[in-house]
């Protein structure tokens, strides 16, 4: 029985190893095509106005339609997915195959973690196994949450680094008489190297609205798919100069210095909390080493001299 346990846990490992390196190039290899996007956004639409219920998961198309079906139709499961998915987006994972292959690696890696713990706890009592077993499950929930939040932060972190920067080359090519849309492809196309997410993000805006939507709709979806607050103040500066016709090469000079200002105070204000945060370090770690090192040699010698006079004579 332990060796028939070794050996399924070690061909899940291998399963999960191969999982990793399948979904990685996966999930860089597929790209965004704004165009079938729309024509879904439209066909839910379609679905909405005549009444019926528009459904993300459904049992024709790939493999992978048919995966996320099945996984669905577990009791609440289709929430969870939803917002999955939701956080995958807002780590720019975009391609329809993320969702999949986001809830196969959850699968694999719950199912891995409670079979370590399972052949950790044999022979223990029932009570104190099924705790183990909580916990395992518990950790195995969470931890694939915590890391999506971590590259959800990662990605929001570059699209504000990459802000200043882009709407200054951003108004300096709407200077030159480009159109908006062209300007913000020029720019994508220029910045790709450097901050390929931004360049992404203003592709795919760039995209949608030539597939024929609304320029308000697509800028109010790229805020809603980075949670971004600069972006949300762009978006709505954009729209409000090409509303009323003010000049948006101006108004986005002013902007990228106003960014690059708060720039430098959040850098302040990171120096100046970094005295703070390195005073528990400093007790809890370095202050009893340097006791430890300048305190016991001489509390050592103290004793040995004690003890030689306390000898016989």
């Amino acid at each position: 029985m332990s060796g028939l346990g070794s050996i399924l846990f070690f061909l899940i490992s291998g399963a999960v190893f191969t999982a990793l390196i399948w979904s990685t190039l996966e999930f860089f290899r597929a790209e965004e095509n704004p165009l079938e996007d729309r024509l879904d956004d439209l066909g839910s639409q379609a679905m909405v106005a005549t009444g019926a219920r528009p459904t993300r998961f459904k049992t024709s198309g790939t493999g992978f339609d048919r995966f996320l079906y099945v996984i669905s139709l577990a009791p609440g499961a289709a929430d969870w997915m939803r917002g999955s998915e939701r956080l995958l987006r807002r780590a720019g994972f975009r391609s329809k195959q993320a969702l999949a292959i986001y809830v196969f690696l959850f699968l694999i890696f719950v199912t891995l973690v409670l079979t370590g713990m399972g052949l950790l706890q044999r022979g223990n009592n029932a009570f104190n196994a099924t705790l183990a077993m909580v916990a395992a499950l518990v950790i195995g929930v969470m931890l694939p949450k915590m890391i999506l939040e971590r590259l959800v932060k990662r990605y929001r972190r570059k699209l504000e680094e990459a802000l200043p920067d882009t709407i200054d080359l951003l108004g300096i090519v709407l200077g030159t008489g480009l159109a908006l849309d062209q300007a913000m492809l020029r720019v994508s196309e220029e910045m790709q190297f450097i901050y390929p997410e931004l360049a992404g993000e203003f592709t795919t805006v760039v995209m949608q609205v030539r597939a024929g939507q609304e320029r308000a709709k697509s800028f109010d979806q790229l805020v809603r798919r980075t949670g971004v607050e600069a972006i949300k103040s762009l978006a709505a500066m954009i729209i409000q100069s090409e509303k009323f016709g003010t000049s948006l090469a101006l108004a986005l000079k002013v902007y990228a210095d106003d960014l690059r200002k708060k720039r430098t105070r959040k850098a302040e204000e990171a120096v100046a909390k970094a005295g703070i945060k390195m005073l528990f370090p400093v007790i809890l770690f370095i202050l009893p080493v340097l006791f430890i090192i300048t305190l016991v040699p001489a509390f050592l010698t103290v004793i040995r001299n004690l003890q030689l006079l306390g000898g016989p004579r």
